[in-house]
């Protein structure tokens, strides 16, 4: 059966493509405001950070939901928290209430997610799960050059009188607002969606407790790491999320510094890395007969050379070809983790944990790669040292490090 049969897919994807363009808006609009109030790369990068530390400790909470609540519910009020929390952003315009909001919006955003991709199976066949995981990475993905250029049109309109003249990010945070509330009606509408919390109940079953051995530590991760399947995936997941992460915080210092390139030119640059996001979904759907677990690791492994390449880039063309290679990979690596996870986890409260362990691992990489990439960037070309290009050249040998060690499962009985 076509994706295109699938009504209420279609309803959660254009949702979540309306949301994701508004969250790239409103993560553009953060980082700006943030180097408007402190002129600090260091605090860029920090605020990338703290909208994603609270996977680490959303996990637990967003595994117990999903397997608790009715996971449409779940998700229409999680939109309709962040729609709130975004839209009262401009109202103080200090430093510690951005990072304090940047960091608690991230929370909802955990459970969001894990709810949403555990839905997913129940939506399409198992047979569409790599093309379904593709269009909802594209949804994502596809949205960044948009979302930036976006953020840069409003942000450049002249609001010369009022509030609003203080403060030209606003209409971008309220943009960002409505988009959420456009993302809790089209899942409102998905009637197919069903929570196991009133279903087993119904049945006269008690719900799923979610004891020590089936929560996602914080610290460790230790239960979803029991899963075979994740603990071949994660490594590949990190992989990918140390590349974004060192190239979201130091790719504008490469372009701007180094290949001294023109704003227009830096631009270009996020255009072609959505354009390669593009790419990778191509290639992902034209892979459906390979082995998800290869297409994780040549997507990881893709991600982690043209780092390291475009570290020692001499020129903006080069580093523009790097760029939609790099989004090309990110896609496919991403994607193919997501529909293996999937495919090959059968128990639902697996199926949880792995898809909860999976979004904390991206989010803790990023921002661990995104500050820590910054901070050391920063100190070693404070001390004259070639410290933005070192940097990402070590952060492709780590992606290429730890891509390698995704092996193949020869038994995919084994791994339930």
């Amino acid at each position: 059966m076509s994706l295109r049969t699938q009504v209420d897919f279609r309803r959660l994807l254009v949702g979540q493509g309306a949301s994701a363009l508004g969250d790239w808006m409103g993560t553009f609009a953060l980082m700006a405001l943030v180097d408007h109030l402190s002129d600090s790369a260091a605090a860029v990068g920090g605020i990338l950070a703290f909208r994603l530390i609270p996977a680490a400790l959303g996990g637990t909470l967003a595994a117990k939901l999903v397997n608790r609540w009715d996971r449409r519910r779940t998700m229409i009020t999680m939109d309709l928290l962040r729609a709130g929390m975004i839209a009262v952003v401009p109202f103080v315009q200090e430093l510690w209430w951005v990072y304090l909001w940047a960091l608690a919006l991230e929370a909802p955003s955990v459970v969001f997610l894990a709810s949403r991709d555990s839905s997913i199976p129940d939506l399409v066949d198992e047979s569409d799960l790599p093309l379904a995981n593709a269009a909802m990475m594209g949804s994502s993905y596809g949205n960044i050059p948009i979302g930036a250029g976006l953020f840069a049109a409003f942000a450049a309109l002249p609001f010369d009188d009022g509030w609003l003249g203080s403060h030209p990010y606003a209409l971008v945070f309220w943009i960002d607002a409505l988009t959420f509330g456009v993302s809790a009606f089209f899942i409102a509408r998905a009637l197919s969606l069903r929570g196991r919390g009133t279903s087993t109940e119904a049945a006269g079953e008690s719900p799923i407790a979610l004891d020590s051995e089936l929560s996602v530590s914080p610290g460790r991760l230790r239960d979803a790491w029991s899963v075979p399947l994740v603990r071949r995936i994660l490594p590949a997941t990190a992989a990918a999320a140390i590349g974004l992460g060192a190239l979201f915080s130091l790719g504008i210092k490469l372009v701007r510094e180094e290949l001294n390139a023109s704003d227009i030119e830096y631009g270009v640059l996020i255009v072609l890395f959505g354009a390669g996001a593009g790419i990778g979904l191509a290639l992902t759907h034209r892979s459906r007969h390979v082995d998800l677990l290869v297409l994780t690791r040549r997507g990881a492994l893709v991600m982690g050379a043209l780092v390291a390449l475009m570290s020692q880039s001499p020129t903006v063309w080069l580093t523009f070809l790097g760029a939609a290679g790099f989004g090309a990979g990110a896609t496919v690596a991403l994607t193919s983790g997501m529909s293996a996870l999937q495919a090959r986890i059968p128990q639902e409260e697996e199926r949880v944990l792995a898809f909860s362990a999976f979004h904390v691992v991206i989010r803790i990489g990023l921002g661990a790669a995104a500050l820590g990439a910054g901070a050391i960037g920063d100190g070693l070309n404070g001390a004259g040292l070639p410290g933005t290009r070192s940097v990402l050249l070590a952060s492709g040998l780590i992606v290429l490090a730890s891509a390698a060690t995704v092996r193949p499962i020869v038994d995919v009985d084994k791994v339930a």
